[in-house]
């Protein structure tokens, strides 16, 4: 997920995580962890959509935004800690 992404659009369109998550259904600190994506946690399917057409984007938009296949630093940190043998 390229986080920095989605909050840039959500800047643009004067909107916060509080308001993004009312708008959503769902609890700040739930939008916190998706957003994050603490302990694996995702937007759902549904979440993406109404994100998609609060924000009017484009389906290149939703890919880079929700499907960014770059590695997360947190994910290769803690992959240098594992042994090949």
């Amino acid at each position: 997920m390229n986080k920095k992404k989605l909050e840039s659009i959500m800047k643009l369109y004067g909107d916060t995580g509080t308001s993004l998550s009312i708008f959503l259904g769902i609890a700040r600190s739930t939008f916190s962890a998706k957003l994050n994506e603490t302990n694996g946690a995702e937007f759902t399917q549904g979440e993406i959509i109404n994100i998609k057409n609060k924000y009017e984007l484009n389906p290149n938009e939703i890919a880079e935004i929700f499907f960014d296949e770059e590695v997360s630093k947190k994910d290769t940190s803690s992959s240098k800690k594992r042994r090949i043998t």
